[in-house]
């Protein structure tokens, strides 16, 4: 018998069935565009986040919060009593599952706010039908607000919740300060047991206090991921850590002047002329392919600050509250310029690190990281990556997969979301347009999740010049 994780258990526990989406979509009609069952999605494309090819002329088949068929619209009849929807010329891919995406966001000259209404509503309409939070300021916020929308009385995605960052004696007031490995281990003790799913260490934690916190997570059911500094990733692998975020520039092991325990003076990961095929770092993707560790991409939160890219999506400024717009805007500009930015070619090495971690055999997943100077908020900045990535090289049916079916398999929760497969719960999106033409999400019209259809545009009009502040 497959013995789940704590947070993959409670998640199908509580989202089994449609109720609380339907319970959502009565509290907030005027946010869905489609709740019907069962309801028909006839003669789409579809890109089913397995990788494999698109197809053309499909009929998509939702009952019951979840995908009852789907196959060729010649072949697949909508059921009696069905609202049929024909979407000629839209594409449907999975809902998004991202791994890195906060429920706070940072913006502007030092602004902090936590986001517990419109950061839901920007994730769900931009596709993100999961998220796992992946480093929290506020822990019980979060898990109050996964109660609020599991329970149908707030709007957003299913949320993997994490405790509070863990980091050494030099970690910032926000975090959890760890003097030791038993420190490490009272602090995931205790908030393993108030029901978050995963940990975060972060950039100044030990090996002994990693250690520590990823033996005692793991005996509570948790995992734990980290942004790393002062711990190779290697040395992470060794003790265990399950999930490893942002890809090549926090991965301090290759500098010449690390040293254990410590971040070595400067780190940000300059490595232009690093060799990815070379043995050092294929050393890396082994370790972490033997051990079953992903690798999470989180290109967006470095290329807004990457000299010469193009400008940052409108949008973003749209929905940003004004003053923390013109702020925002100010400073992209300056990074776009080369003031203070990341240099293109240590941008260009951390897809190259990407892609041949991929060509490797390691799992590759995506998230946001909304935070930074604020130029990718929640959801547009997961709609960017999917951007970036064709960019990086991959193909489109491989992007899907990465942003969908391998956040799902991290999370454990593979079996029910992150493919369009029938039997699966039905976390959908649907965009105006065919996708490959058009590489961009940005098209995006109805996100199906569990079955009920939420209205895109409607949603992205509730949290317009509100982000940042609430």
């Amino acid at each position: 018998m497959r013995v789940l994780p704590l947070g993959a258990a409670a998640w199908l526990a509580l989202n089994a069935t449609p109720l609380a989406a339907q319970s959502a979509a009565e509290r907030f009609p005027d946010l869905v565009a489609v709740d019907a069952t069962p309801v028909a999605l006839t003669h789409v494309k579809v890109i089913d986040g397995t990788g494999a090819p698109a197809r053309t002329d499909q009929t998509v088949v939702i009952e019951g919060g979840r995908i009852a068929a789907v196959g060729p619209s010649a072949s697949v009849r909508p059921p009696m009593g069905a609202r049929v929807m024909d979407l000629s010329g839209h594409t449907v891919i999975p809902g998004l599952v991202g791994l890195h995406d906060h429920s706070y966001y940072t913006g502007g000259n030092g602004r902090a706010a936590q986001l517990s209404f419109s950061g839901p509503r920007l994730y769900l309409g931009s596709g993100v039908t999961t998220i796992r939070t992946t480093g929290a300021r506020a822990p019980y916020e979060e898990l109050n607000l996964k109660s609020e929308i599991e329970a149908g009385r707030a709007v957003g995605p299913t949320i993997f919740t994490t405790g509070p960052y863990l980091t050494g004696e030099q970690g910032s007031a926000s975090m959890t300060r760890l003097d030791g490995p038993e420190a490490a281990r009272r602090v995931v003790r205790y908030w393993s047991e108030e029901g978050v799913s995963w940990f975060k260490a972060y950039t100044w934690i030990s090996r002994a206090e990693l250690g520590a916190a990823i033996e005692e997570a793991h005996r509570h059911g948790v995992k734990v991921t980290a942004h790393l500094c002062s711990v190779g990733y290697r040395e992470a692998v060794a003790l265990g850590i399950d999930n490893l975020e942002h890809g090549l520039l926090a991965n301090s092991e290759y500098d010449p002047d690390k040293r254990p325990d410590e971040c070595p003076p400067g780190f940000r990961g300059d490595y232009a002329g690093l060799d990815v095929n070379g043995p050092e770092v294929q050393a890396t993707f082994k370790d972490m392919i033997d051990h079953g560790v992903a690798m999470t991409s989180t290109l967006v939160v470095y290329e807004i600050s990457v000299a010469g890219r193009p400008p940052i999506d409108e949008r973003v400024y749209e929905v940003l509250a004004p003053e923390i717009a013109q702020e925002v805007r100010a400073i992209a500009e300056a990074r776009r310029a080369g003031r203070g930015a990341i240099s293109p070619e240590v941008y260009a090495k951390a897809t190259e690190y990407e892609r041949a971690f991929v060509k490797a055999g390691g799992l590759l997943a995506a998230g946001v990281d909304p935070t930074g100077y604020g130029a990718a908020p929640p959801g547009l900045g997961d709609q960017r990556n999917y951007e970036l990535l064709l960019e990086a090289g991959f193909t489109a049916p491989e992007v899907v997969q990465i942003m969908s079916a391998n956040g799902a398999k991290v999370l454990g929760i593979d079996d029910e979301v992150g493919t369009v497969e029938a039997g699966k719960v039905a976390d959908l999106v649907v965009l105006q347009g065919d996708l490959e033409d058009l590489g961009s999400l940005r098209t995006t019209r109805i996100v199906f999740r569990h079955g009920v259809g939420w209205d895109s545009a409607k949603l992205f009009d509730s949290v317009r010049g509100i982000v940042g502040i609430r």
